[in-house]
């Protein structure tokens, strides 16, 4: 589908509400969820919303550093060809805590030929999508994103420390969840990042104080198209990132940035309608419908090889520990938070699903395909869950699952459900790209190798 007439009508109508715009980013989020991409400047606004522009797709397959993993032989092999970039419809936006005249908008991978380019996580989550979709399955889905703030002084050191609350010049040290004093502390901050959302029409909810010093949370709200969810996840870090430094404070989405404080998470809902627009999930009675149990059944069986995605580097495996409110074992249950799969309280009619796995740091397209494709495989095939946990669920660690990176890459490789879904190629590429990571890591000493093994006696 063309939609050249749209994008420059969507352009025309932006230049006239803000006439002193100077440059568009455009932004690329990969794998990694680094937001990379170009920066356009105003003599080049036409090309950009009429003809795209053109740029290799390995960018899409860097490691966390920025280092060409030649996955799959694309990048160094194949000479590195440029693949189209047109945005994304609607996502053109001012940015209110950048430079003077500072626009964005956000970008999709095309090949030359006007078909997707497969290296683009946005189309593995639009093929999940279509998939559902074609049997009368439309899921409607919000994300939660915790992060922390951090002193300033954290970004030149590579050490976290937290941040001195504005409002209140005191440095936050004690861990206070649900504190309103911790979000008065930052009432400037919280109340800029409302402030640009209702800019970028990013939908945001409730904010709340966390589980240790400086960390938070912002709901975004339901929306019956996935990518769009993904986008919204993607908008609202990089605005909490830029309006954080505008604070005097760095923003961090990283899993677990303190070794004895709680990792963050990103839970994500859904729930799923059929064609007639009803919640399949309802059955009108407090448990829930058969396709409940068989989703939330799906979901369990997938885990373990989708556990790559869910915890995307070697810091997101620090998240999983005992009796931290982080699923530690394939376990589902009704308004328990120690479960992996969760069914929250509340009326049938908002009957939903939310899954508590992934941390913050993972690629939000690539989330919500997994966390989709085990519903469809749940539901398609009518899986049968296991009785639900109503106690602790999470005070062990479950030996069967892959709780190391290694692992996890390995089981990823070796399932047979989630490369169905993500297509074979894709998921050839995406191990390889962490496997790259992975091994440059490992190849990295530590103070503690000397430490330990330097000279023992």
């Amino acid at each position: 589908m063309d939609d050249t007439p749209a994008l420059r009508k969507e352009f025309e109508a932006f230049i006239e509400a803000y006439p002193d715009t100077e440059f568009v980013d455009v932004l690329l989020p990969d794998l990694c969820n680094i937001i990379r991409g170009k920066r356009i400047n105003r003599d080049q606004f036409e090309k950009l919303f009429t003809d795209g522009l053109q740029i290799p797709s390995s960018i899409y397959l860097l490691d966390i550093n920025g280092n060409c993993t030649d996955a799959g032989g694309r990048g160094f092999s194949d000479g590195d060809p440029d693949v189209q970039v047109r945005p994304v419809p609607g996502t053109l936006k001012p940015v209110p805590w950048g430079a003077s005249g500072a626009a964005q908008v956000m970008g999709c991978l095309w090949e030359l030929d006007g078909t997707p380019c497969e290296v683009d996580p946005r189309h593995v989550l639009e093929r999940v999508v279509s998939r559902l979709r074609q049997d009368g399955m439309n899921p409607v889905v919000a994300l939660e994103l915790e992060f922390y703030l951090l002193d300033a002084s954290s970004a030149e050191t590579s050490e976290p420390r937290p941040p001195v609350l504005p409002e209140t010049g005191r440095q936050a040290t004690a861990t206070q969840v649900y504190s309103l004093a911790d979000l008065d502390g930052f009432t400037g901050f919280l109340s800029e990042i409302e402030s640009v959302c209702r800019v970028q029409n990013i939908p945001i909810g409730a904010s709340t104080a966390e589980y240790a010093a400086g960390q938070y949370e912002i709901n975004l709200d339901h929306v019956n198209d996935p990518l769009l969810a993904a986008d919204h996840a993607i908008l609202l870090q990089r605005a909490v990132k830029g309006v954080a430094r505008n604070h005097g404070a760095v923003a961090t989405f990283m899993a677990k940035p303190y070794p004895d404080g709680a990792g963050s998470g990103l839970h994500i809902h859904v729930s799923v309608l059929d064609d007639k627009g009803r919640n399949i999930f309802d059955d009108g009675g407090d448990l829930g419908s058969a396709e409940l149990r068989h989703a939330a059944a799906g979901l369990l069986a997938m885990l373990p090889e989708s556990m790559a995605v869910f915890a995307p580097n070697v810091n997101s495996f620090r998240r999983f520990a005992p009796n931290l409110y982080v699923p530690t074992a394939p376990s589902w249950g009704y308004n328990n938070r120690s479960v992996a799969v969760r069914i929250p309280a509340g009326s049938p009619s908002a009957r939903r699903i939310e899954h508590r796995v992934a941390g913050a740091d993972a690629n939000p397209y690539l989330t919500l395909a997994a966390i989709l494709a085990g519903i469809h495989f749940g539901i398609s095939g009518r899986a049968e869950a296991p009785q639900p946990s109503e106690e602790n669920a999470g005070a062990e660690m479950d030996p069967g699952m892959p709780f190391t990176w290694q692992a996890a890459l390995d089981q990823f490789a070796k399932g047979p459900g989630l490369s169905d879904y993500f297509g074979a190629t894709y998921s050839e590429l995406f191990r390889g790209c962490k496997q790259y990571e992975l091994d440059a890591f490992s190849r990295e000493f530590t103070p503690l190798e000397y430490r330990w093994y330097l000279a023992p006696e």
